[in-house]
């Protein structure tokens, strides 16, 4: 089986861009192609426009992990239990909630300014349960979101199956007023593909090493190019370890999804609306839901710590999970109706918080979106533009402030605890997958 993105195969691929080859000095080095490295990018060209910026991806620019998840903008999360109105941690949950609605002002930004076409809707998701158990409190939930913000109403019952045209779900939380959706390839495709000609873009480019230069900055070097620079930023996600920094705190989840061919029969057409609507579970180990533009269906309903990648035949074994996931939500949803199925990753920590450090003078690094990428990935590229320029703001110090990613035990017992836990999360969601 083909690890094929769906979301990329539709975005459309840009031309290759060349790997990074002999020396080269710059004022800036980016590591990390995705969603916060590229928005760094455009921060600090607008901020420094006659300064020299070169950004370095593994693999191809924009088509990693950000390009790869299920495209929501979160600006608000569902609180917990112990994050509710009149519970202690009410507090934190407004400081989250601040950051995530500047995180979602910042996508809209990002879109705008730069023109980018990704499909983007303000209408909101559902935060969407088959076991009424596993979204209590809905009331005081949705009194809780309208404190920060958000427009948030509960469904059921027959008002919730034609909002989604199936009976699969018995209640659900819809939350709008600064979520949204959108096609997340194209978005992060676009964030590349509008760089000023001052970022120098290199791809098929591993950092092999980073190390300091006395006085002089840092020097990277690849497996034929080396850069000097004064300032780096390192935006790689849960991959830290690869440039060298290895106590952020972070670590990354597998998780794959499958997208259907484009479900025009007269029986789809008469169930879903031409408007779409996403879906995410109150539980880790749940199904994330959307309808795309086109009548696709997306679903990801697995999740997992692993120290390898998934090969085919494992890839495949997942896609099955896709189709049974869908079957259950709409009879009738066939095998060959997946046309695309691909794995991604999600940079997690294990207090939700992120990694956003000065780990040395003129090296800073960011990692840990936990699954909030496409928002907080943006608003990070610029915050940390702004950490490393010295500058000071309310907002910053609000992440800071909550930039604690847990502590993590040394491996080979962070590997068993973490795959364990998974195991559980997954068991425990089983019925919502």
């Amino acid at each position: 089986m083909n690890n094929h993105c769906g979301w990329i195969a539709l975005a459309g691929e840009s031309p290759v861009r060349p790997r990074l080859e002999g020396a080269h000095k710059a004022d800036w080095l980016i590591i990390g192609g995705g969603i916060t490295g590229l928005s760094a990018a455009h921060a600090l060209a607008s901020r420094f426009p006659s300064q020299r910026i070169v950004l370095l991806d593994r693999q191809r620019v924009a088509q990693g992990a950000s390009a790869r998840n299920s495209g929501f903008v979160v600006s608000h999360e569902l609180p917990g239990a112990g994050e509710l109105i009149g519970a202690p941690g009410f507090a934190a949950y407004q400081v989250a909630s601040r950051i995530g609605a500047e995180a979602g002002k910042e996508v809209r930004r990002r879109i705008a300014e730069l023109g980018i076409a990704c499909e983007l809707s303000d209408d909101g998701y559902h935060f969407a349960v088959h076991e009424p158990a596993h979204l209590q409190q809905a009331e005081r939930a949705v009194e809780t979101l309208q404190a920060v913000g958000a427009q948030a109403r509960y469904f059921e019952g027959d008002a919730l199956q034609k909002r989604l045209g199936t009976a699969f779900y018995a209640r659900a939380i819809h939350c709008a007023g600064g979520n949204g959706l959108l096609q997340p390839a194209r978005y992060v495709k676009g964030l590349a593909d509008s760089l000023p000609e001052q970022v120098a873009v290199h791809e098929n480019s591993a950092v092999t090493d980073l190390r300091r230069l006395p006085g002089r900055g840092w020097k990277a070097r690849t497996s034929v190019g080396e850069v000097e620079a004064a300032q780096v930023l390192v935006c790689v996600g849960a991959f830290l370890p690869r440039v060298g920094l290895w106590r952020s705190g972070t670590f990354a989840l597998e998780l794959s999804a499958s997208i259907t061919r484009p479900l025009t029969e007269e029986h789809w057409q008469s169930l879903f609306d031409e408007q779409g609507w996403g879906v995410l579970s109150t539980l880790p180990g749940g199904c994330t839901l959307r309808l795309l533009p086109g009548r696709r269906l997306m679903i990801r309903n697995t999740v997992e710590y692993r120290q390898r990648d998934l090969d085919a035949g494992e890839l495949a074994v997942r896609q099955g999970e896709h189709l049974r996931g869908l079957q259950k939500r709409f009879p009738g949803i066939q095998a060959q109706d997946l046309e695309y199925t691909w794995t991604g990753h999600l940079s997690g920590t294990r207090s939700g918080e992120p990694y956003f450090a000065r780990v040395d003078e003129g090296l800073h690094a960011v990692a840990g979106c936990n699954g909030s990428g496409v928002a907080r990935g943006t608003l990070w590229g610029r915050l940390l533009v702004e950490m490393a320029s010295g500058i000071d703001s309310p907002l910053l110090g609000d992440v800071l402030s909550q930039a604690r990613p847990g502590y993590l035990p040394p491996r080979p017992f962070f590997d068993i605890g973490a795959s364990v836990r998974m195991a559980w999360e997954v068991h425990r969601a089983r019925n919502e997958r």
